[in-house]
């Protein structure tokens, strides 16, 4: 029974929440947007996958989070001076600090802070519930799950190594 939890846990962590392929983002990173809804400049500093793209968007003062259908993009990159990100969206690492469980992982999002990239990986695996006499089930995934949240962490370059 350990060993086919172990490689469930191990398919978990590499199977991407999108499905086979990875849908196209509405904006780049870095790109130039405007946000009807606070009429507002800003450019795209991170993305995410939580049920569909969620894009961070950089403001004045403050960083936002929306969804593609709330931005009308430019098409322009901001000039911002720095490195492109070591790792992307949907690229497999191995995450160092995995303890006993599994190392290898998908990268499910990344976010521009204070000029470092930081990767949004899962940390630890779903828990497993047993529903009376049914098989063994995994509580879903959405972004309304408390539990899916606490389950991702944001790591730097650092604590990764491209597999």
């Amino acid at each position: 029974m350990t060993n086919s939890i172990t490689t469930l846990e191990t398919c978990w962590y590499i199977s991407p929440p999108w499905g086979k392929e990875i849908p196209p983002m509405v904006i780049s990173l870095l790109e130039r947007v405007y946000l009807p809804t606070k009429r507002v400049f800003g450019y795209c500093c991170g993305v995410e996958w939580s049920d569909g793209w969620e894009y961070s968007i950089a403001l004045d003062h403050d960083i936002v989070s929306v969804r593609g259908v709330e931005i009308i993009t430019s098409g322009r990159l901001q000039a911002v001076s720095v490195e492109k990100p070591v790792f992307m969206v949907g690229e497999l690492v191995k995450f160092q600090f995995a303890g006993d469980s599994p190392k290898i992982r998908t990268v499910l999002g990344l976010q521009l802070i204070n000029g470092a990239w930081f990767y949004s990986i899962e940390w630890k695996s779903p828990d497993l519930i047993l529903p009376g006499d049914a098989p063994i089930c995994i509580l879903p995934q959405s972004s309304g799950n408390p539990k899916l949240n606490s389950r991702l962490a944001w790591v730097t370059d650092y604590d990764l190594v491209g597999v």
